[in-house]
């Protein structure tokens, strides 16, 4: 349980004096409505004695006194009252004593946003292995990156970052009474993530904290001996930095610097680290002893160098310039050792009193990571942009103030192009996959027999379409089926199942490795079918023609490719419908060509004519991107046919020298009206899941007509739908095709040729 601080104010009955510690966090934070504050404050109070109440055997924590203990820790770091806001009450929302409605309702959507994004962050602990606990230091680097890359890209608001680090700073001081699991539990969360992310973030006082802390529970007996040697030597070492100091202070008085100078503490963990880094022993450390001199400008830091060097000798390659070149998190400073009075080694650090606010509190730009292990982590555009921003909001923050910085944080958000993102598998681990992906390439990132099998998926628990878009920290089950073979649907670019080349490369080869005559036999099913829904057909078509457009040499070829998924159908379609040959039996209309091309209202380029009145024919009406000709009329200027109308094919026999080439215009926005017939099993609700994808294409609709046939059971809808292309159309055909109970979705008209 969370006891009262000692430094707490406290009332007469033992309770939280809160307007005098609503005054002392006004004293670091500037509060707009102390009054809302303390209401937070007493909401939370209220939340926790309610719960308590119901729940007489409940263990869970004193959430009002954990919040105010992290409010403090952010008051620390200068934040606003919002966030101390959010903080006093985000325990209480996640241990379900209240819930984030009430508290939209009670304080506002911000508040709540900032409660929302923490315990977005929070899923990262309820899914993290247990079982990575029982491994000291030895978490695989690839997965640590992973996670803290999934952790960054989950956060919208610098603020939210800042509330969790807090959270995990309180929890990881209560631990002193906790179990030994839940001990190296949180500890190893901890270190492995929220440390570094202070770190990324250059908040060194909590950073610090966090590694010494989470290092005790993790190499407890490395941590204890380290204290000890410290502790033995304590007394003698503060004795030798107060006399250090005075000799300092002496001569940079002499030489006119005014300067503030400390006795540095140093970390357990980061000496334990360069022990282990350099193969030293605690004794042959320089910085065991160490002062730290903080002066108001850049050009003073030099001058006391000299001074320092001046006093004691300087030790040979231990100096750094960390001004004129910063490490990669920002962090500036010179730090040189000496062998100072009485012949003992001496670290001294020297900085401006603004390096070092950037130091600790984490004001600091431009910065890029590097994990410290041999070679770096691998870089992310995307991950280190999202680090640039947040980093940028904090600078934003000390320099502008509250409210001042709103719009510019908003504009660099937009302008981050998330490229990757990080889900969970069921048993924890994080996968890194590209935006966009599926379930289904999901399965063949883990292995490619689990994506072969694949037949369904869970996201988060609930079961999923296999084409839902993955979010950053969903956790994903496949379902599979033994013996389960990929579907070619799965390379239709209009259905949308993968989404990564990687998995549909996968899929391609599985298919091509079938028996060769299955697959032509397959890919000429699936290339009729095709053409079928858009009213065109095979016959008279020689798939040679297209071969070496194709990179392969035989009919035969061409349709294996497509049976095998080498070869996309749509992309034959595509080919067969730009030269589709229009009346076999007769001979090509001779059409003179003269020079120039003028685009129509209609969205068709004529050969050689301008100012002449065109129209889209009636009888067919040809869609953008279908081969078309053009008809001289007696009085209406050119009619557009497609190349298949019977009308036309009339015409091109009693009057061929009215036939006259044309073309569709490369225009956006031009849209056709379509025919296409709809036959499905009848069933309620029909009507709305076709009208539902079609709403969803974007496609409008102009007409609808539908029978039912009650002895067969079978549904017949005419619709007449407006679309830009071939492309569109075959999308929304292959779309309505995949509803339940549809057995057919395709193109009509009168004057086509029926397949």
């Amino acid at each position: 349980m969370v006891k009262v601080r000692e430094d707490y104010p406290l009332q007469a009955d033992g309770e939280v004096n809160l307007d005098a510690w609503i005054d002392r966090i006004g004293a670091q934070v500037e509060l707009h409505d102390p009054a809302l504050l303390r209401r937070a404050c007493l909401f939370a109070r209220e939340a926790d004695e309610s719960y308590a109440k119901e729940h007489p055997w409940s263990t869970r924590t004193n959430s009002f006194l954990t919040g105010l203990a992290m409010a403090d820790i952010l008051a620390d770091l200068k934040l606003d009252q919002e966030s101390v806001m959010a903080a006093v009450l985000y325990r209480a929302v996640r241990e379900g004593k209240t819930t984030l409605e009430i508290v939209r309702k009670e304080f506002g959507v911000d508040i709540a946003l900032l409660i929302e994004g923490v315990l977005r962050m929070a899923t990262i602990s309820q899914i993290i292995n247990p079982d990575s606990v029982n491994s000291k230091f030895s978490q695989s680097q690839l997965q640590l990156d992973n996670m803290r890359k999934m952790l960054v890209a989950m956060i919208d608001d610098v603020r939210v970052a800042l509330i969790k680090l807090a959270e995990r700073t309180f929890a990881i001081r209560e631990l002193k009474e906790a179990s030994e699991e839940r001990k190296q539990r949180v500890a190893r969360e901890i270190f492995d993530i929220y440390a570094p992310l202070a770190h990324r973030l250059g908040i060194g006082q909590i950073k610090w904290e966090l590694e010494d802390l989470s290092f005790r529970y993790l190499e407890p007996e490395a941590y204890k001996h380290i204290a000890r040697l410290l502790d033995e030597k304590r007394l003698q070492r503060d004795v030798y930095i107060q006399s250090v100091i005075r000799e300092l202070k002496d001569a940079l008085l002499k030489a006119d610097i005014h300067a503030e100078i400390s006795g540095r503490a140093k970390h357990i963990y980061s000496i334990w680290r360069k022990m282990q880094r350099k193969k030293l022993s605690f004794h042959e450390l320089y910085d065991i002893r160490a002062v730290r001199i903080m002066v108001p400008q850049v050009r003073d830091c030099y001058a006391v160098l000299g001074i320092v060097h001046s006093l004691w000798k300087h030790i040979p390659k231990e100096f750094d310039d960390y001004i004129a070149t910063p490490k990669e998190n920002g962090y500036r400073s010179l730090h040189t050792a000496v062998i100072g009075p009485d012949g003992k080694a001496l670290e001294v650090q020297i900085r401006t009193t603004n390096m070092h606010e950037e130091a600790e509190l984490g004001v600091c730009a431009h910065w890029v990571y590097k994990e410290g292990s041999k070679g770096g982590s691998n870089k992310d555009a995307g991950y280190e942009s999202k680090i640039a921003w947040l980093r940028q909001v904090l600078e934003w923050q000390e320099d502008m103030g509250e409210g001042q910085i709103d719009v510019l944080a908003d504009q660099i958000r937009q302008s981050i192009k998330h490229e990757r993102v990080y889900v969970f598998t069921r048993d924890g681990h994080v996968i890194d996959m590209e935006t966009g992906a599926t379930p289904l390439d999901f399965a063949y990132t883990i292995h490619t027999q689990l994506g072969h099998s694949c037949r369904g998926a869970k996201v988060n628990g609930r079961i999923v379409p296999m084409n839902t878009r993955l979010q950053t920290g969903d956790q994903v089950e496949i379902l599979t089926q033994k013996g389960g073979t990929p579907s070619r649907d799965w390379l239709s670019g209009n259905l949308g199942y993968l989404g990564t080349t990687r998995a549909q490369a996968k899929v391609r080869q599985w298919f091509k490795l079938q028996d060769r005559e299955n697959n032509i036999r397959i890919g000429r099913e699936y290339l009729e079918k095709d053409l079928a829904r858009m009213a065109l057909t095979l016959k008279h078509v020689n798939l040679a023609d297209y071969a070496p457009k194709l990179n392969v040499k035989t009919s035969d070829d061409v349709l294996a490719g497509v049976g095998a998924g080498d070869i996309r159908a749509s992309q034959v379609v595509g080919m067969i419908a730009e030269s589709l040959p229009q009346d076999p039996a007769a001979e090509p209309p001779a059409i003179q060509l003269n020079k120039g091309r003028k685009a129509l209202r209609s969205g068709v380029v004529v050969e050689g004519m301008d100012n002449v009145l065109t129209h889209v024919a009636g009888c067919c009406r040809p869609i953008p991107g279908e081969p078309v000709v053009g008809y001289i009329t007696h009085n209406r200027g050119i009619s557009v046919h497609a190349c298949a109308c019977s009308e036309l094919l009339k015409l091109q026999e009693e009057e061929p020298d009215r036939i006259i080439e044309v073309s569709w215009q490369q225009t956006v926005g031009t849209v056709q009206p379509v025919s296409i017939q709809v036959q499905a099993w009848d069933r309620t609700g029909l009507l709305r899941d076709i009208t539902s994808v079609l709403a969803n294409e974007h496609v409008n609709v102009t007409s609808v007509h539908t029978e039912s046939n009650k002895q067969d059971g079978i549904a017949t809808m005419d619709i007449i739908v407006e679309v830009e292309s071939l492309g569109q159309l075959g999308r929304l055909l292959a779309r309505i095709e995949q509803q339940p109970n549809v057995i057919a979705a395709r193109r009509v008209s009168t004057s086509l040729p029926r397949t």
